[in-house]
């Protein structure tokens, strides 16, 4: 368990780090004078992207107040556990916040046409990036030990 744990810790600090750039970053742009010129639908997505980088800030910060509350209360196993769980859910709000923010930026840089383009091919490689292991896992299964 302890490697497990300090292996997840490790993940944790990449997501952390990179969660509360994107999110920052998000939570700028209502100050900036090009937010007052958002249609509908880019204003849509901003704010759902806020909501979502919001979220998954959260689910990356958990496993540490995890930790933090159970600490030397010999529950090694369920803090990695449960933990594993929130840093599934914050890989999975990264995604999401990484396909909305090609979205939105290709659509104010470009067009909505290119937006939409930007944010498709994002959504394929990251369900290819998501795919990779399961494929790796069943090619690993299939060939013979020996």
């Amino acid at each position: 368990m302890d490697r497990n744990w300090n292996e997840l810790l490790q993940e944790l600090r990449v997501t952390q780090t990179g969660t509360q750039i994107l999110t920052g970053f998000l939570l700028t742009f209502v100050f900036q004078p090009k937010f007052a010129d958002l249609d509908d639908f880019q204003r849509t997505v901003y704010l759902v992207l806020v909501a979502l980088a919001g979220l998954t800030t959260l689910l990356g910060l958990a496993p540490v107040l995890l930790h933090r509350e159970l600490f030397r209360q010999r529950m090694k196993s369920t803090i990695v556990a449960v933990a594993d769980v929130f840093l599934r859910g914050a890989l999975t709000g990264i995604a999401l916040v990484l396909i909305g923010s090609q979205l939105l930026v290709f659509d104010l840089a470009v067009g909505r046409t290119a937006g939409l383009l930007a944010g498709g091919i994002a959504l394929c490689l990251v369900v290819a990036v998501a795919v990779l292991p399961v494929v790796l896992r069943s090619r690993r299964s299939r060939v013979p030990r020996g």
